[in-house]
């Protein structure tokens, strides 16, 4: 059989197929295409795939399909809401009966197949709520029966087509929710009919077409959220039967067409987010079926018209964020349906007219950011409805009156920032469901702020969800906390409580925000802040607290930001925290903590600031902590006895912006550091570094030269080549240069030096006392290089008085607090004024050997002007020593020679002197335009003058503002005497 033979016989062998399978099914030709698109879909749910059965004779009693009883032709398919998935098939275009189909909320993907145009008889399409593609197909202008087209919330694209606007019959055209573009087609006008027209949220431009108007019969035209430009067309106007006008998230300009008073059907208008010219038409009240009118942030000028009093169907008026002015009609009390008043962030002034009251049925006044004056009336606070009430950022004043408490509604109410005083009433919240309050920034009790306690019952209040009284004078204990999983903003910062944190703060479960800084909170941190696992910012910093960091914590995974600083916590810090993977600032500093940086920061790969500085942590600092790359805004390793050289991981912190670790004992060189360009402030001072200060650090070593100081072998190098400018920092030696020998030092280099000592006396007794356990002692500092020093626990008969006098170191009685301890005043009658200092040492280790040592340090050094200690004591846990307390003086008259040294005030060193001599040193490195006029002939001997400079840089670095950045009474003790072993060692 040759190949013609086969190929004929083999279709003649398909045709009998296919003819046989037919007459087997029985299927008719509609159900056959129904069929083809079912193999079309990639997912169709069990209900159609067994009602879809192939072996029918017609598909007429198929799941979602209907027909016409007589002919069997498919004329409705509805699948809406199947979750079917594929692409709708061109064989759609097969069922030429077809007057309905419905498939909105599937899955459908691809384009529109423009076979739909051959089912002329069309009445009702709706592809809705899909994922469509492409553009809308040109067939579709051949459905002329066409009455209702819906494809919103597709991903349509491309411009309308004209063609669209020739269906005459078109009644009902959503398009919105898609991805059109273009100008919308002048064509519209064509639609005579047409009832409700949906183009929002598309890229459509240009203007809006005059044409619009000839659509008399629209009830709802929405056209916002695209970006048409252009005035609102005075065409609009014509559409009477309007019901909703949505034209908002435009580039709208241009004013509001008079004549919208005509729209006696509206009840929804928003011309919000535009940028019109002009003010609101009067006319606007005569839209008497207005329910909600909403224009914002739209550039609206001039005043509310009063004929807005006229729409007593206004349920809601929303003019905020405009430039509104004048003052808030009375008139629209007579609105009684109104609900929700909006008139937020514009320039509205006076008073809040008493007319407001009668809105009975009012649930939100929102009238924030304006420039209302006088008192809320007392018919307001009887709307028994009132759920929100925004009024911060006015000028409104009086006292809030009783009726405050019986609105039981009451969700959210903020007052801040306006001059409202009085008493807060005590029972506010208890019979409400109070979600939000704020009074801050007020005058309530004349202060200008809130006084007295937090009321107990508000932790009680289920349904509070934001807490804030920050700034205020608050006093007493935390409420205790009751079951609340929606209260997810706690701020009681900067108040003045007391007591310890109730552990049932556990209880907030919803809790994501806790900020309790700066009050006198006292006691342990509760395990109980570990069920807070929405946790995302804790500040508990500038407390009282003590004990160690609670390992519950590490139940809370969320935490970005950790911060307590500035108590007295201690113990080491519990390796269970490296589950706080998402942390990215971490503050511990000024605090008690022991045993080394942690190995498991290493595990935060989020963090990008680390403050551990002011604590005993010691050792060395860990080769890995140039692991931590993603530093950034800060490392604070200051204060904690840290020894050895900076390891060379160090460099590899690329990113750091600031890096502090003064006051250590660290050795070695910067080198680490060579290859960091990101630094802005650096503190190395006061350490045992040796070597030239790298490249990258010299614009630092020129801006902040105090950084570097207490570094005696630190040099700068000057590069042949000239690349680098030698300093003229005089703190700062030249690696190559050899340091002239010194004569004896002249009257005011000793002039000087006692300046520097009786400055340095002020940190004197903190920083003494800052490795020690106290131990009495009743003598004088002339004490033998070897004395040992009595241990006596019972104070003297002086300390006894001194506790009488300050009612046992009684808060009152404070008169500064360091980083290291608190000083109280003592007054015992007369002239007998003493200060005495306390400092808590709890779990350092060698205090007392250390005490021995300082003093032993101080008693090498005699002058007239160091201040006498009186007396010191032995405490288990803590220290006390007693001085002289010195008034009346300043540094400026001590240089200047108008009073005698040790008159200089413990508390009260002049800032504005050291700024200034800072600035002048900083700015001129000249002595001569700071010192004493009489006394520039002694620096004509250029020896005395750099004794004089060395001797005032130490005085400087002794009044530097933060304590920290001070150097210890040992180091100051170190230079002096270092000093002085020079003169000797040339006089001899």
């Amino acid at each position: 059989m040759n190949l013609f033979s086969r190929h004929f016989f083999l279709l003649l062998w398909c045709c009998f197929v296919s003819v046989y399978a037919n007459s087997v099914s029985g299927l008719n030709h509609d159900g056959l295409a129904l069929m083809s698109l079912l193999r079309k879909w990639d997912s169709v749910p069990a209900s159609i795939a067994s009602s879809w059965n192939s072996s029918d004779s017609t598909s007429c009693s198929w799941l979602g399909v209907r027909c016409d009883h007589r002919s069997h032709s498919v004329v409705s398919l509805n699948l809406s809401g199947y979750g079917i998935s594929g692409p709708l098939g061109p064989e759609i275009g097969q069922l030429k009966q077809l007057k309905t189909v419905d498939l909105n909320t599937n899955y459908f993907s691809g384009d529109i197949p423009s076979q739909l145009g051959n089912c002329s008889l069309l009445e009702y399409l709706d592809l809705s709520t899909n994922s469509f593609i492409g553009a809308i197909p040109d067939s579709l202008k051949c459905l002329q029966n066409l009455q209702t087209l819906s494809l919103f919330s597709n991903s349509l694209s491309g411009e309308i087509p004209e063609s669209l606007f020739q269906n005459l019959t078109l009644q009902v055209l959503y398009l919105d929710t898609n991805k059109f573009n273009g100008s919308i087609p002048r064509s519209v006008g064509n639609l005579t009919e047409l009832l409700e027209l949906t183009l929002y949220s598309n890229q459509l431009s240009g203007t809006i077409p005059e044409t619009i108007g000839n659509c008399r019969k629209l009830q709802s035209l929405s056209l916002s959220s695209n970006k048409l430009s252009g005035s609102l067309p005075e065409s609009l106007t014509n559409l009477e039967s309007l019901v909703e006008l949505f034209v908002g998230h435009n580039s709208l300009e241009g004013g509001i067409p008079l004549g919208f008073g005509k729209f006696k059907n509206l009840e929804t208008l928003d011309l919000s987010f535009n940028s019109y010219s002009g003010g609101l038409p009067p006319d606007l009240g005569n839209c008497s079926s207005l329910k909600t009118m909403a224009i914002i942030h739209s550039n609206l000028r001039g005043a509310i018209p009063s004929s807005f009093g006229q729409l007593k169907k206004l349920s809601r008026l929303d003019l905020s964020e405009n430039r509104l002015s004048g003052m808030i009609p009375p008139e629209l009390g007579n609105c009684g349906s109104l609900m929700s008043l909006n008139l937020y962030t514009n320039e509205l002034g006076g008073n809040i007219p008493s007319e407001l009251g009668r809105l009975n049925k009012l649930e939100d006044l929102e009238l924030f950011n304006n420039h209302l004056s006088g008192e809320i009336p007392i018919s307001i606070w009887k709307i028994a409805s009132l759920k929100y009430l925004l009024v911060y950022n006015n000028s409104l004043s009086g006292e809030l009156p009783l009726e405050i408490t019986h609105l039981k509604n009451l969700k959210n109410m903020s007052l801040y920032s306006n001059q409202f005083f009085g008493v807060i009433p005590q029972s506010l919240g208890i019979n409400s469901s109070l979600l939000q309050l704020d009074f801050t920034d007020n005058k309530f009790t004349g202060r200008n702020q809130l006084q007295g306690s937090i009321p107990s019952g508000l932790g009680g209040c289920s349904t509070l969800w934001r807490l804030i009284l920050r700034e205020n004078n608050l006093s007493g204990a935390l409420p205790e906390f009751a079951e609340n999983p929606i209260l997810y903003h706690m701020d009681i910062s900067k108040n003045n409580i007391t007591g310890p944190i109730p552990p049932s703060i556990g209880n907030s479960s919803g809790l994501t925000f806790i900020d309790l800084s700066m009050n006198k909170l006292t006691g342990f941190i509760p395990p109980e802040l570990g069920n807070l696992i929405n946790l995302e910012e804790v500040n508990l910093s500038s407390n009282q607290l003590e004990g160690p960091l609670p390992s519950q914590l590490s139940k809370c995974h969320n935490l970005g930001k950790f911060d307590v600083g500035f108590n007295s916590l201690n113990s080491s810090i519990p390796p269970s925290l490296r589950n706080w993977t998402s942390l990215s600032t971490l503050i511990l500093n000024e605090n008690h903590f022991i045993g080394g940086i942690p190995n498991f920061l290493t595990e935060l790969g989020k963090l990008t600031e680390l403050q551990l500085g002011g604590n005993f942590l010691g050792g060395e600092i860990p080769s890995w902590i140039g692991s931590l790359q993603s530093l950034q805004y800060g490392l604070n390793l200051s204060s904690n006895g840290f020894v050895g050289e900076l390891p060379s991981g160090l460099g590899n912190l690329i990113k750091l912006e600031q890096l502090h670790i003064s006051n250590n004992n660290l050795t070695g060189t910067l080198a680490a550091l060579d290859k960091i360009h990101s630094f802005i402030l650096v503190n190395f001072s006061y350490n045992h570094f040796r070597g030239p200060i790298p490249e990258t650090l010299m614009n630092l070593l020129s801006s902040s030269p105090s950084s570097f100081w207490g570094n005696p072998d630190l040099c700068v190098s000057c590069l042949p080549s000239g690349g680098l400018t030698c300093t003229k920092n005089r703190s700062i030696k030249v690696c190559d240069s050899q340091s002239s020998k010194r004569d004896s030092l002249s009257r005011v280099a000793v002039a000087l030096i006692a300046i520097a000592s009786v400055v340095a006396v002020f940190v004197l007794a903190g920083l003494v006392c800052m490795l020690i356990l106290c131990r009495r002692c009743r003598r004088d500092l002339g004490i033998e290089h070897d004395a040992e020093l009595a241990a006596q626990e019972d104070p003297s008969s002086l300390l006894h008085k001194v506790m009488q006098a300050t009612e046992n170191l009684n808060d009152r009685h404070i008169v500064g607090r360091g980083t290291h301890g608190t000083v109280y005043k003592a007054s015992l009658g007369g002239d007998k004024i003493y200060a005495v200092k306390k400092i808590v040492f709890t779990g350092h280790k060698g205090g007392n050997k250390s005490m021995v040592t300082e003093i032993q340090t101080i008693g090498k050094i005699r002058h007239r002007n160091l201040l006498k200690l009186e007396d010191f004591c032995l405490r288990k846990d803590y220290g006390l020593i007693l001085y002289v307390y010195m008034q009346n003086g300043s540094l400026h008259d001590v240089l200047h020679g108008t009073i005698p040294p040790q008159t200089l005030e413990w508390s009260a060193v002049d800032p504005n002197i050291v700024e200034w001599v800072t600035s002048v040193w900083s700015s001129t490195e000249d002595i001569n335009k700071i010192a004493d006029s009489g006394l520039r002939e002694e620096f004509l001997d250029s020896n005395i003058m750099d004794q004089a400079i060395d001797v005032l840089l130490v005085a400087l670095r002794c009044t530097e503002k933060e304590p920290g950045r001070r150097p210890t009474m040992r180091d100051v003790v170190r230079q002096l005497v270092k000093r002085n072993a020079s003169i000797r060692g040339k006089r001899s």
